[in-house]
């Protein structure tokens, strides 16, 4: 008997193993995507790289204006200019401000009736939007510092969840430890006195080329 359990633990244990390898969620991916992954890779000045696995097919849209920016170089040399511990990391915003933005973008997410299954849990990126229009988001993204029921109930289902950090969630743990603020009111807010600098973003492997 226990050697049956002990084989069907090593079963389990093998199929989670094969699983991982395919998975956006592993954290040592060998990079070698499926037809619906994108590997993309920052560089946070002063800190280190953060690799992502985006998913198209929880997200198309979302995941070709994301990868076009990143072709295009956008992202270069802007900032983190929303840190907020606990709940996420925001950058991508041209102005630095929160304000800025590019061409708006359908929001895939299940309040705008698309099925987007990707939940808002520790290391997911997402695409920021304004909170009175489901279609605008554009460029600035945020990557969840941890999971918490506030996620659950203000953004699944609210904002186009479209990928997770593979590698790198030490380096978004010391951004966020590493922030300062100027006020209460900036610290509520998540404004920071020292934004971040992304010094690039790279397309490492894309699985529909």
């Amino acid at each position: 008997m226990k050697k049956s359990l002990s084989m069907l633990l090593a079963i389990v244990l093998l199929c989670t193993s094969l699983f991982s390898l395919t998975s956006c969620k592993n954290t040592e991916h060998d990079y070698t995507p499926k037809e619906n992954e994108v590997y993309v890779r920052m560089e946070v000045k002063g800190y280190g790289e953060i690799d992502l696995c985006l998913d198209r097919s929880a997200a198309p849209i979302t995941v070709e204006n994301f990868v076009s920016l990143v072709e295009d170089g956008f992202y270069d040399r802007l900032t983190f200019h929303r840190i907020i511990e606990g709940f996420m990391i925001q950058g991508g915003d041209p102005e630095g401000n929160g304000k800025g933005g590019t061409t708006p973008i359908k929001g895939e997410f299940s309040y705008n009736g698309v099925d987007n299954p990707i939940k808002h849990e520790r290391g997911v990126i997402s695409m920021a939007r304004r909170g009175d229009s489901y279609d605008s988001g554009s460029c600035q993204f945020f990557i969840v510092h941890q999971t918490s029921l506030n996620n659950t109930y203000s953004l699944d289902g609210q904002y186009a969840a479209f990928g997770h950090v593979v590698k790198g969630m030490e380096v978004v743990d010391a951004i966020v430890a590493d922030a300062q603020y100027n006020t209460y009111e900036d610290a509520a807010g998540g404004i920071v006195r020292k934004p971040p600098v992304i010094k690039y973003m790279i397309v490492l492997a894309d699985g529909s080329k």
